[in-house]
């Protein structure tokens, strides 16, 4: 069961009650990429979870691939091998940039902030780290560790794909690939930092903030702030 709001600017929120299968999310999603560049379908934020699967970006290594026990699929997004599952929130982003700043590095740098600055409700610290791709934070064991996934892809300047946070997954899932090709530095959730782990409340902080992350992207991000 799906349901259906609206948000600022006339762009489709979905909130998917149910596990949606990933290819079958894919399929969608890329179909609806297609018509919102043809100016056919309204733009789309799409929260859901997935069943386990393991998603391999454009820049996937064979050898990050160490125990493909749940099902692989290529997703077609930038970045290595993710891991979706149950207890994971994931979001896709579907927007046309014709309509903003058409700013790729721009779009991404507002999703991640868009996270951060979520996370900072639940009393953690989210962070950008150079050189490593998603959201860090530090975890029970004083390391840094990635809290949240970030993989878009944008075609015809429509956006698609999104990112991953890490509510209440089981952790273990994620030791049969190198999240993102990073093998130093392990993962976490919400649940794991001792806060709050309900997908109501994650999605009620994260929708709380949309506002602030469209507004983001009426501006070109500032090239020092991503590099």
């Amino acid at each position: 069961m799906n349901t259906a709001q609206t948000l600022p600017g006339d762009i489709e929120l979905r909130i998917s009650a149910s596990p949606v299968p990933y290819r079958e999310a894919l399929a969608e999603m890329t179909e609806r990429n297609t018509a919102i560049a043809a100016g056919e379908a309204r733009e789309l934020i799409w929260f859901l979870e997935h069943p386990p699967v393991y998603t391999a970006g454009t820049s996937a290594a064979t050898s990050d691939l160490l125990d493909p026990r749940f099902d692989v699929v290529e997703a077609g997004r930038g970045g290595r091998y993710t891991y979706h599952g149950p207890g994971q929130r994931v979001v896709y982003v579907l927007l046309d940039l014709k309509k903003r700043a058409r700013d790729a590095r721009g779009f991404v740098h507002a999703l991640e902030g868009w996270v951060i600055d979520t996370l900072t409700d639940f009393g953690v610290e989210g962070f950008r780290s150079e050189g490593r791709i998603g959201i860090w934070t530090q975890d029970v064991d004083g390391r840094e560790a990635k809290i949240g996934a970030i993989g878009v892809r944008i075609r015809k300047w429509v956006t698609m794909h999104g990112f991953a946070v890490n509510i209440h997954p089981d952790l273990a899932h994620f030791t049969g690939i190198v999240p993102c090709g990073i093998e130093e530095f392990g993962v976490t959730s919400l649940a794991r930092l001792g806060k709050d782990a309900q997908f109501e409340v994650w999605d009620t902080a994260l929708l709380a903030r949309a506002p602030r992350f469209l507004a983001a992207l009426e501006t070109k991000c500032p090239r020092e702030t991503t590099e």
